[in-house]
């Protein structure tokens, strides 16, 4: 798969995601090679050590230096709002050296394929440049102020159609690329709902299994035949966006679906969460723990004693952990221990 290449970043918090994602995609599109960006040192020398076929680590400093007006906005950011800064950069600097590419791919690092990219591409004969939609449930139209559409698919062709867009949203992820929402800007990702209306040959995916997801989970019937995984009966699962999924109190997983008021039933539990979990288990066991820490940290902020502050967020914070106790109790939750996944 020369004529597609991929790339992703994460920290060594998200390594075993991003070595999950890795080894869903050779098992679906083998040769398929994969640019991370290591978003620290510990992660770098990981995937060093490794040398796994088709992986093609890249340090942070040498990306710094070979795109100066990204580096140039990380004192002004907080760490989260700089690695949003990067996205479109990245794909760009994978581009430039994989001159060769038909197709560039920004993936987030924790996304997992149960299928073929293959029947995405096949939407794609004629665009330049491919968004998936956050398709987002009824329930949760209200999300909608963060972007129609969701960076974690993000398509690029090698030609002027497709590196037009790219360079305009990399330069409006350096001029401006933050943590909140600001009319129709927000991070890296409101700025793809503008590219279909500035430029031309721009595609939105419209597989439904294609980013599955706990925001758009409700939408859909989720069924298994044989081995594939179906939604409403008649599409494949391509790859499933484990967005939120957190280790917390020592033994249990944690999914995100409470938090969109979205379904987790026994079909999703098992063949979707559970070969994911077990996974990362797996890799955890070899190549360091998945950590407890969040991925990435805020610049620290100065604490104001407020009363009603902290009283609200106690009881938001009894509130949570009461909800993760009921998801242990009912069964939402993983148990893992010595290596078992339960």
């Amino acid at each position: 798969m020369k004529n597609r290449v991929y790339c992703t970043c994460f920290d060594r918090n998200y390594l075993s995601r991003g070595l999950a994602l890795y080894h869903s995609l050779q098992r679906h599109s083998r040769g398929a090679r994969l640019w991370v960006l290591c978003l620290d040192e510990a992660s770098y020398q990981v995937l060093l050590t490794l040398a796994l076929p088709d992986l093609v680590p890249v340090r942070l400093s040498d990306f710094e230096l070979a795109d100066p007006e990204v580096a140039a906005t990380r004192p002004t950011r907080s760490l989260i709002e700089y690695y949003f800064t990067r996205s479109a950069a990245l794909l760009l600097y994978v581009i430039e050296r994989e001159a060769d590419c038909e197709w560039a791919t920004y993936l987030d690092g924790d996304l997992y394929f149960f299928d073929s990219p293959d029947v995405i591409f096949g939407e794609l004969q004629e665009a330049a440049f491919a968004v998936v939609p956050h398709r987002f449930s009824p329930k949760m139209q209200r999300l909608y102020k963060f972007g129609i559409y969701n960076v974690g698919w993000v398509g690029v062709r090698n030609d002027p159609d497709g590196l037009a867009p790219l360079k305009w949203w990399r330069q409006q992820c350096v001029e401006w690329c933050y943590d909140y929402v600001d009319g129709e800007r927000f991070a890296d990702q409101g700025y793809l709902q503008r590219i279909p209306t500035l430029f031309s040959r721009v595609r939105a995916i419209e597989n439904i299994g294609v980013n599955l997801a706990p925001w758009n989970i409700e939408n859909y019937q989720i069924e298994i035949r044989e081995t594939t995984i179906l939604i409403d009966a008649t599409c494949p699962l391509v790859f499933f966006h484990f967005q939120g999924l957190k280790k917390r109190m020592g033994f249990f997983i944690f999914n995100n679906h409470r938090q969109y008021s979205a379904p987790f039933s026994r079909a999703v539990r098992q063949y979707i969460y559970k070969p994911y979990v077990e996974e990362l288990v797996a890799i955890e066991t070899t190549v360091g723990r998945i950590s407890d820490a969040p991925a990435t940290k805020s610049l620290p902020r100065q604490k104001v004693v407020n009363v009603r502050q902290y009283v609200e967020d106690l009881a938001r914070n009894l509130r949570l952990w009461l909800f993760r106790l009921l998801d242990v109790v009912v069964g939402r939750a993983f148990f893992v221990f010595r290596g078992r996944t339960y």
